[in-house]
């Protein structure tokens, strides 16, 4: 069996040869469902490492960006023997950076995190309007709805959507995180969200604390 604490030591320490070098020795080993869980668990640890080192400054944007790669990078590996059973997945979140806004590293960093916590993520991209969301939340009936953005006017975008949401009769199946650099508590409240967060890390500890 594979030693986790190196694997979980090599996700934090981003080095990329020792992490895929251990993945690909493992997948070879024909392992189970179950030990493949287990090593997709230790490479969570390792972001959540990578998680307090960016909170600490050790880390910065282009680190947690690679991070989130080498993480992307890891579950592919992982995929034909972590099983597509949908017994194996704890929630569904929809995601989207708000409309009027285009960024997208932080949502993506978050998807891969959330992936690899064991959550199906439907991801709708960039400058998404509240009717995508709504829409997409009536198709896959998600436990979560995710809002990203960046800039200062994502809060009102963020606003709007939870609006619709309510208007639409959608607002209280869900729960709404919203996350990026100008969320604050304050906002939050006034958007109306269930909570909020500016680091992908600990957005994927509130969301499995909601499903848990």
């Amino acid at each position: 069996m594979i030693d986790l604490n190196l694997l979980t030591e090599a996700v934090g320490d981003l080095d990329e040869e020792k992490l895929l070098g251990l993945l690909n020795d493992f997948v070879a080993t024909n392992p189970s469902e179950e030990e493949a869980q287990a090593v997709v668990n230790a490479c969570q640890q390792g972001m959540a490492k990578v998680g307090d080192l960016f909170e600490s400054g050790e880390y910065f944007v282009g680190d947690l960006i690679f991070a989130g790669e080498l993480l992307t990078q890891s579950i592919d590996i992982l995929k034909p023997v972590i099983g597509s059973a949908s017994g194996s997945k704890i929630g569904k979140i929809v995601i989207g950076t708000v409309e009027g806004d285009l960024h997208d590293i932080g949502k993506n960093i978050f998807r891969s995190m959330a992936e690899a916590a064991g959550f199906e993520v439907f991801d709708l991209g960039i400058d998404v309007k509240p009717s995508a969301f709504i829409e997409k939340a009536r198709e896959v009936n998600p436990d979560i709805i995710g809002l990203s953005g960046v800039l200062t006017l994502a809060l009102e975008s963020m606003k709007k959507t939870v609006d619709e949401f309510k208007a639409a009769g959608e607002r209280d199946k869900v729960k709404v995180i919203i996350g990026g650099n100008p969320v604050t508590q304050e906002a939050s409240n006034q958007i109306g969200a269930d909570a909020f967060t500016t680091n992908a890390a600990e957005g994927v500890k509130i969301c499995q604390s909601w499903v848990s």
